[in-house]
Order: structure tokens, then C-alpha cells, then sequence
């Protein structure tokens, strides 16, 4: 094979997306629209399901609280000790964010409950909106 053979099939792979992109309908016969049924609360759960969900419900799953976020070069890092400070991307009194094995699930508020530290839910993500941001 030729460097122009490997040239003429990039270009032949090029023009097939920039065909697809136009919305022309020409060489998208191999695509099929997937029938997905609705999603829907008021549908009992069966005795299956239930088993399903019960050998989930225990997996662990990691809980974080992000204050904020903020980037520095190694020789920064270093030089930190006892004492310093580092600016993070967040104004004060703004919500920290609620992340489930790194994804964000919520957003919340410091609270002190019993010189405990905890969070109180201000917004949740909505399953809908978690989904969209995975595209």
C-alpha cells in the first residue's frame, strides 16, 4: 500500500462524514432509531427486580465534599506548610458540591451538628440532567 492509497481512503472516510453531517439520508440505511420504552414511577416493582436492586443496594460507593478546586505547580505544592493558604475557584458562602464516585449528585451546605461536621442537601441533580452531562 502507497502513502496516497492511505491518503485517498482519509479522504474517502472525510467526505462520507461530511455527507452524513449534511443530513442528505444517502449511506445511513445500517442506522436504526432504537424504541426505548418511557420511564415511568407508577410501575410496581416485581419480586425479580427486587432481588436485582437488593444485590446493589450494598456495593460501596465513594462520598466527596468539594469546597472548591485550584491548580499549582509542583514547586508551589512544595513549599507548602502549616499555616498556608491556597485560593481555591469558589467565592465564600457559595455551595460545595456533593460527588458519588466523582460524579456530581448535589449541591450543599456546611452544617455543625454535635461538633460534627456534616452537609446539608440544598439541590439535588436530577437523573436527567446527570445524563446529559455524560454526553
Amino acid at each position: 500500500m502507497s502513502e496516497n492509497d492511505g491518503m485517498d481512503d482519509w479522504a474517502a472516510a472525510m467526505a462520507e462524514q461530511a455527507d452524513a453531517e449534511a443530513g442528505d439520508g444517502e449511506g445511513n440505511d445500517d442506522v436504526q432509531v432504537a424504541e426505548l420504552d418511557e420511564l415511568t414511577d407508577d410501575a410496581p416493582i416485581t419480586q425479580e427486580e427486587k432481588k436485582k436492586l437488593d444485590t446493589i443496594l450494598d456495593i460501596p460507593v465513594t462520598i466527596s465534599m468539594e469546597v472548591g478546586r485550584s491548580q499549582i505547580s509542583i514547586r508551589n505544592l512544595l513549599q507548602l506548610n502549616q499555616g498556608s493558604v491556597v485560593e481555591l475557584d469558589r467565592v465564600a458562602g457559595e455551595p460545595l458540591d456533593v460527588l458519588v464516585n466523582g460524579t456530581l449528585i448535589a449541591h450543599g451546605e456546611v452544617v455543625v451538628v454535635n461538633d460534627k461536621f456534616g452537609i446539608r442537601l440544598t439541590d439535588v441533580i436530577s437523573q436527567i440532567e446527570r445524563i446529559k452531562k455524560l454526553r
